[in-house]
């Protein structure tokens, strides 16, 4: 079992910065993809922002230019800096996962949750 708890939500006023955290711990064999997802109330949950093992990232066009992802592979931690917040950004935003784990001879690749943390821009 792996479990990712994030950190780093709060309210802030537009225009401001936050940082948010997750880290996963558990039974892991190895991290593959790291990612950054939100819900607004009301809509659909979406992809922020993904960073795979070796470094590469792909952000969503309306956060690009704004919110940095990176990693720390040693730590099993992504994060998630996010400068230049708009009200728009508001939301519940969780971590995901893509991680190995011990299963059988060779292990399986199983897909992760993070509790999520609220980010309220205001304006």
């Amino acid at each position: 079992q792996v479990q990712l708890v994030e950190s780093g939500g709060g309210l802030v006023q537009a225009g401001g910065s936050l940082r948010l955290s997750c880290a996963a711990s558990g039974s892991i064999l190895r991290i593959n993809s790291m990612g950054w997802y939100r819900q607004a109330p009301g809509r659909q949950r979406e992809l922020v922002a993904t960073i795979t093992r070796d470094g590469t990232t792909d952000y969503v066009d309306s956060v690009k230019g704004r919110f940095t992802i990176s990693r720390d592979n040693a730590e099993n931690t992504v994060y998630l800096q996010m400068n230049g917040l708009k009200p728009e950004d508001t939301a519940v935003y969780y971590c995901n996962t893509n991680a190995n784990i011990p299963y059988g001879d060779a292990g399986v690749r199983r897909v992760y949750w993070g509790q999520g943390t609220q980010v309220t821009v205001s304006s």
